[in-house]
C-alpha cells in the first residue's frame, strides 16, 4: 500500500489540474475544508460530487468498557463525523 498524498502533493496536483498556481490551489483547498468543517459542525451535511457525503451523526449515551481494566462506565452522548463514499468512486476503485 502506498503512502497517503500529503497536502503539498495535493496542492501541486490541484494547481496542475486547474491550470493555475499553487497559491490559488491552496486557497481553494483551504476554503473547501473550512466550508465542510463549518457545515458539519452545525449538524449539516456536505456532498462532494464524485467523492462522497460528509455528515454529522449524533450518538446517544451508552455503556462502554475500558479494555485495560475491564470496568464499564457510562459514556455521555456525543457526535460522530461520518463519510459515505460515492458509488462512482467505489466503482472506479473496484472496476
Amino acid at each position: 500500500m502506498s503512502k497517503p498524498m500529503t497536502k503539498t502533493q495535493l496542492v501541486a496536483a490541484l494547481a496542475e489540474a486547474m491550470g493555475s498556481d499553487k497559491k490559488t490551489a491552496t486557497a481553494a483547498l483551504d476554503a473547501i475544508a473550512e466550508v465542510v468543517t463549518k457545515e458539519v459542525a452545525e449538524g449539516g451535511a456536505v456532498t462532494l460530487p464524485g467523492i462522497g457525503k460528509v455528515s454529522c451523526k449524533a450518538r446517544p449515551e451508552r455503556m462502554v468498557r475500558n479494555p485495560a481494566t475491564g470496568d464499564t462506565m457510562m459514556k455521555p452522548a456525543d457526535k460522530q463525523v461520518k463519510v459515505t463514499i460515492a458509488k462512482a468512486l467505489k466503482d472506479s476503485v473496484n472496476g
